[in-house]
């Protein structure tokens, strides 16, 4: 019986492994006029975003902003939290200040961690409440497969999402925000250092007609990418989910771009799609064996060769023979007053939480504890 169970044991995790390889590279491609589906694989499989999870953050700050509650002025404040965000970061000191605008250009081209954790802080009132509003907007707009607890994307087990909510998401991002277009195609940022930041994006400026959206990467999730460009009139967006390779997510979604422009639509509208894939679509793929142990010869690219790195490797990209158009970007001026004193440095007040009656099971684990 004990050889039973553990052969069957076994089998469970064979088949997980080779469900986690087999699944690997979940996409999907849209008209973004019509909704049509033009391409996809695996496109209810639940995924980890890493970054691309900032496009939901940016979509809820649009939101407060057409409805009057924030404008691109409003000062977003580095609390100790966000500055204590690992990379992708800016680093800026706790207490300081930039506007949300600024704060959009950063997180859409450096994807910087700190500031997204800032922007949530910020426009929610703390990390926790703004992940509500993330899950709220992803209900509202049937995203049924996505579930956030941060505002920009650091792995939780419990933060994940699919190629098809991601496809959902973006077509909203477009159509409901076309002013906003141009946070997505910034080609770098200039934040006064000694270079320029450039989009992580590597379709941004190589791809004919690229305009947007967003990269990401964390281990369990593997490289992603959300591309969308447009051509003679008519916008594609692709999303490309757990590539083993840096590289390789640009040089697919690229391919899947410039397939969708030479591909009608299927008739089937991403509306209307049905769910596929069980049993395995509702256990999120973690990609951090195949991605990064040592065994996996991942990329370490920074951004110093990406001509050659990623554009070489491609037919559907162009090498960019030039500096990258910047922004700037920078912190608002340090607010002193009357004292000397930096009014930046001082802590931003924390609301005590909210007190709710005890259980009894609660009051005697607490006596317990005492």
């Amino acid at each position: 019986m004990r050889k039973t169970v553990a052969l069957f044991l076994s089998g469970c995790v064979i088949s997980m492994t080779a469900a986690s390889t087999a699944l690997a590279d979940a996409n999907i491609t849209v008209d973004a006029a019509t909704g049509e589906i033009l391409s996809q694989e695996d496109a209810f499989q639940r995924w980890y975003p890493a970054s691309l999870t900032k496009l939901m953050t940016v979509y809820v700050a649009f939101r407060m902003i057409k409805s009057g509650q924030v404008t691109l002025d409003t000062p977003i404040r580095i609390t100790a939290l966000s500055a204590k965000q690992p990379p992708s970061k800016m680093g800026y000191k706790a207490g300081s200040e930039l506007t949300l605008d600024n704060a959009l250009k950063i997180m859409m081209v450096k994807s910087a961690n700190d500031v997204a954790m800032a922007v949530g802080e910020t426009l929610g009132g703390s990390s926790d409440k703004f992940a509500g509003l993330m899950n709220a907007e992803a209900k509202r707009l049937g995203m049924t497969g996505s579930h956030f607890v941060n505002p920009n994307g650091l792995h939780s087990d419990d933060h994940y999402t699919t190629a098809r909510d991601l496809a959902i998401l973006t077509l909203h991002l477009r159509r409901e925000f076309p002013e906003y277009a141009h946070y997505f195609d910034i080609e770098a940022i200039d934040y006064g250092g000694k270079k320029l930041q450039p989009n992580l994006n590597a379709l941004i400026g190589r791809f004919q007609g690229a305009d947007g959206m967003k990269t990401g990467f964390v281990c369990p999730s593997g490289y992603n990418l959300i591309g969308s460009a447009t051509r003679n009139g008519r916008t594609i967006i692709t999303v490309v989910l757990g590539e083993l390779k840096l590289a390789t997510r640009a040089t697919k979604a690229a391919e899947l771009l410039a397939k969708g422009f030479e591909t009608k639509g299927s008739g089937t509208t991403i509306d209307a799609l049905q769910p596929y894939g069980a049993p395995t679509r509702d256990v999120a793929v973690n990609m951090r064996q195949s991605v990064c142990s040592k065994e996996s010869g991942s990329d370490t690219w920074d951004g110093k060769d990406l001509e050659g790195h990623i554009v070489q490797g491609s037919p559907y990209m162009n090498r960019m023979d030039r500096e990258p158009a910047a922004e700037k970007v920078a912190l608002l001026p340090t607010k002193v007053n009357s004292l000397g004193i930096d009014l930046n440095r001082i802590p931003v007040p924390v609301p005590r939480p909210e007190r709710s009656s005890l259980t009894d099971a609660s009051a005697t684990r607490l006596k317990a504890l005492n």
